[in-house]
């Protein structure tokens, strides 16, 4: 059911890029609250790069998965005492927003691994209940991770707010997409956006997402979380 589910879900990314004339973003499966089990069929049917929001969660699946050298993103909230877990059980931290956390994370992650790659996440839509930086603070931030050997900036990350009308959330990743061009157009290894999700995925790969999180439409509506 899984492997069907996911040829759809690529099917649609591949219509939605073709519609718009982009190319076609790398789709994240957003595995937080699913178990291992779910996480392993959907790998055996092809997928590589899995999405979790909570550090402690990740670490049971990315030890009990460790043989299908998958590739773990985070794209939750990351509090400054679980850097030193996420820095080297991650290879992609998503929601880096501050600059304590570039020094955190640049200082834990074992130099053995290479660099952890670094997307930024922006509050795009200035919204008191998400996290992730203002816009006129990427400069810095930006130039924060660059300077850490352990850290490679990626690109950008945004989740903007879901409103009903959907111009409003095309505003936002209009607004995602000249940040990111702009960060691109400094750093040359910059490339990434990560933006979309089940509901609004269409419209952020019209704007040129990247890479978009999907999790409810590849596995269903999620159990709660304890």
């Amino acid at each position: 059911m899984l492997a069907k589910t996911l040829s759809e879900t690529l099917q649609r990314l591949e219509n939605a890029a073709s519609n718009a004339g982009r190319p076609v973003p790398r789709l994240l499966a957003v595995s937080k609250t699913q178990p291992a089990e779910a996480v392993a069929a959907l790998a055996a049917a092809g997928q590589r790069a899995f999405g979790e929001n909570y550090v402690q969660e990740a670490a049971s699946k990315v030890r009990d998965l460790v043989e299908l050298s998958l590739e773990w993103h985070l794209i939750g909230h990351l509090q400054s005492n679980k850097a030193e877990a996420a820095a080297n059980l991650f290879d992609w931290v998503q929601t880096v927003d501050r600059p304590k956390l570039v020094a955190a994370l640049a200082r834990y992650r074992d130099v053995q691994r290479g660099p952890l790659n670094v997307l930024l996440q922006v509050n795009i839509d200035d919204e008191s209940s998400k996290h992730g930086c203002r816009p006129e603070q990427l400069d810095a931030l930006a130039a924060a991770v660059a300077a850490e050997p352990r850290l490679l900036l990626r690109g950008l990350m945004a989740i903007p707010a879901p409103h009903p009308e959907l111009a409003l959330r095309r505003d936002a990743f209009r607004r995602m997409k000249a940040l990111y061009d702009g960060l691109a157009a400094r750093y040359p290894q910059v490339d990434t956006l990560s933006m979309g999700m089940s509901e609004d995925y269409p419209l952020a790969v019209a704007e040129g997402a990247t890479m978009v999180r999907i999790g409810t439409a590849l596995f269903g509506v999620r159990k709660s979380r304890d």
